[in-house]
């Protein structure tokens, strides 16, 4: 029996966030992921630390203006893993609303001419906003440009005369969660991948847990299991609630390399709709996402036929060259479990979250429901304020400011660890050394201290045995998709072969290891 204050469920952003805080707060903790860190929701996000201009439609200030400000927090504490990127808007005067929001109910009674579009002048008062409503700090502000006269408007089409270029930031989800995990687990926290509750009662002020790894009694539990939140609450805990969640699916494609400039385009679809085309993992460009009601919870995610051709279609408005199939090299695809405030639509509904706490029989249970990338660490600190006040532990916030592991150095300074990690490695490129340092930051050059025969083997796309064994002992990788596609993006770079190499040799790793 495993004895701890707080055992979570969960290890997706918003479990490993809590108990990251709580750790950090002298509290014991227990986190159970039944499969891998980041295995669902937040490994399939479009990685982006952004306030979402699109939700100015609905009225959503404060969630805007929260995500805005935590957007330059989260920057500072992981500068290897996030950055500022600029995105380019192209004007459409025939892009519209999606469905009666109350921007365009006003719109539609002062100026019903316009019947549901965008105009120009709006999209600049909504980037003035956006500007101004979370300080600009390490992100330029909102300038228009001539399509003819910059790098961006060469992919476009000609039709597409003036942009507006604005600021957001890019995130590499799944690392994230993985050293929040990691961390966790360096201030004391027990992280537990494949490792499925099954059952929590409460029994004499303790929750009496049942586990595939064994019987765990906390003196509280945390209810972070995403899309599975209100599942994990009815079944697994057999608590009524009136809360739910909806389900939506968010799907992505990854094509050719579509353009060469290092800005991200933010396209809006005469549907009402709005997608992105980011540049990814050097060689290739990401275009998403969609919205689509999921409505079997146990149904793995996949990019329908239909959300690709729609995905597609929706560039291809945009691009000078369309996007065919013939282009498309990977898609995945996400749910996305959002709190269900009733919206009509899926685009409509919140993004912002709920913490429902249950203190009856002297064991609290929180649960969450909903929230975004951008605002993990805030709501990580609400929820842990809530269970540590509930257990009497008064300590203080403390995640502000505190960098994530290899995130301790200022932002912009990856060139300076780029350079001084190849003065020491001659041997690496100028790509290993930029992979290397925007994944580990300051601990890429204790990875190579070794030397370059320490690397070992070596299976593509410069991946070695001696990264792997970091990945398997220090960010709790398992097997070959828990490297290639979460703790990396390696396998998009590798062929079919190589993966399975690197599968062969995690089996036999995993075999020693045990």
């Amino acid at each position: 029996m495993t004895d701890t204050d707080i055992l979570v469920i969960g290890g997706g952003v918003n479990g490993c966030g809590i108990a990251r805080d709580a750790a950090g707060r002298g509290l014991s903790v227990t986190l159970c992921e039944m499969g891998d860190l980041a295995g669902a929701t937040s490994s399939a996000s479009t990685k982006l630390f952004h306030g979402g201009l699109r939700y100015l439609e609905f009225f959503e200030f404060g969630l805007v203006r929260k995500a805005l400000v935590e957007r330059g927090t989260l920057l500072e504490a992981m500068p290897h893993i996030a950055w500022p990127m600029r995105f380019v808007l192209p004007y459409d005067p025939e892009a519209r609303f999606e469905g009666d929001t109350p921007t365009s109910k006003l719109l539609s009674r002062a100026m019903p001419w316009m019947k549901g579009r965008r105009p120009d002048w709006l999209i600049r008062t909504g980037l003035f906003l956006y500007d101004r409503m979370g300080g600009r700090g390490h992100f330029p502000g909102t300038k228009t440009i001539r399509l003819a006269d910059d790098p961006a408007g060469a992919s476009l089409k000609p039709r597409f005369e003036k942009a507006f270029e604005y600021s957001d930031a890019w995130v590499e989800d799944s690392r994230l969660v993985a050293l929040n995990a990691r961390d966790a687990a360096q201030r004391g926290a027990d992280v537990r991948t494949r490792c499925k509750v099954f059952s929590a009662e409460r029994r004499e002020g303790r929750w009496h847990v049942e586990t595939t790894d064994g019987p765990v009694r906390a003196r509280a539990l945390v209810n972070a299991a995403g899309p599975w939140v209100e599942e994990v609450l009815t079944g697994t805990l057999r608590r009524n609630t009136e809360a739910g969640v909806r389900l939506v699916r968010g799907s992505h494609v990854v094509t050719r390399k579509l353009f060469d400039h290092g800005k991200c385009y933010f396209f809006q679809g005469r549907d009402g709709r709005i997608i992105f085309a980011i540049p990814y993992e050097y060689d290739f460009t990401l275009i998403g996402t969609t919205d689509a009601e999921h409505d079997d919870l146990h149904a793995k995610p996949e990019a329908t036929e239909e959300e690709v051709d729609y995905l597609l279609a929706f560039a291809s408005e945009y691009f000078a060259d369309p996007v065919t199939r013939e282009d498309v090299v990977h898609t995945y695809s996400g749910v996305r479990p959002l709190y269900d405030d009733g919206a009509k639509s899926a685009t409509a509904a919140t993004r912002d979250y709920v913490l429902l706490m249950d203190e009856g029989g002297g064991a609290p249970l929180l649960s969450v429901f909903g929230g975004k990338i951008t605002t993990y660490r805030t709501l990580a600190q609400s929820a842990t304020d809530q269970v540590a006040g509930a257990l009497g532990n008064d300590s203080p916030a403390w995640t502000e400011g505190a960098p994530l592991p290899g995130g301790d150095f200022p932002v912009g300074g990856h060139l300076k660890l780029i350079a001084d990690l190849k003065a020491a490695h001659p041997f690496l490129s100028d790509r290993w050394a930029h992979r290397l340092v925007r994944a580990y930051g300051t601990e890429a050059a204790e990875l190579l201290e070794g030397g370059e025969a320490a690397l070992g083997r070596r299976f593509g796309a410069d991946l070695t045995e001696c990264e792997i064994d970091w990945l398997r002992t220090r960010e709790f990788a398992r097997t070959a998709e828990d490297v290639l596609w979460r703790r990396s993006k390696l396998g998009l770079h590798m062929t079919e072969g190589e993966r399975a190499e690197v599968g062969a040799f995690m089996g036999e790793a995993r075999e020693a290891a045990e």
